[in-house]
């Protein structure tokens, strides 16, 4: 059984910085994309970044050098170091893996639960 398991949310300042990590189990993604993608309160789904399986990353306008995705395949891990964070991060920050048409749109087959982050101003 595949599970996505993600760690290291929490309530920072702005401007402050927090990594997150995203735990895989059940099967080896070392061939997959491995993505981020984020919730915020009342707001849809959206993406945040991508690695694929040989490091080429990707990043939505709105993180673009602030974020950055990392990915240890022999831990089946994947991070996202966030620096210089806004309120406007504030969101539930999911984990995807998949091999994706797009990396923004997906599809992506395995997902995790969520972890909350909250940036106060």
């Amino acid at each position: 059984q595949v599970q996505l398991v993600e760690s290291g949310g929490g309530l920072v300042q702005a401007g402050g910085s927090l990594r997150l990590s995203c735990a895989a189990s059940g099967r080896t993604f070392n061939s997959y994309t491995m993505a981020w993608f984020r919730q915020p309160p009342g707001k849809e789904r959206e993406f945040v970044a991508t690695i694929t399986w040989n490091g080429f990353t990707f990043y939505a306008h709105s993180v673009k050098g602030r974020f950055t995705i990392s990915r240890d395949n022999a831990e089946n891990t994947v991070y996202l170091q966030m620096n210089s964070l806004k309120p406007e991060d504030t969101a539930v920050y999911h984990c995807a893996v998949g091999r994706p048409d797009n990396w923004d749109l997906g599809p992506y087959d395995y997902w995790g639960q969520g972890t909350q982050v909250t940036v106060s101003s």
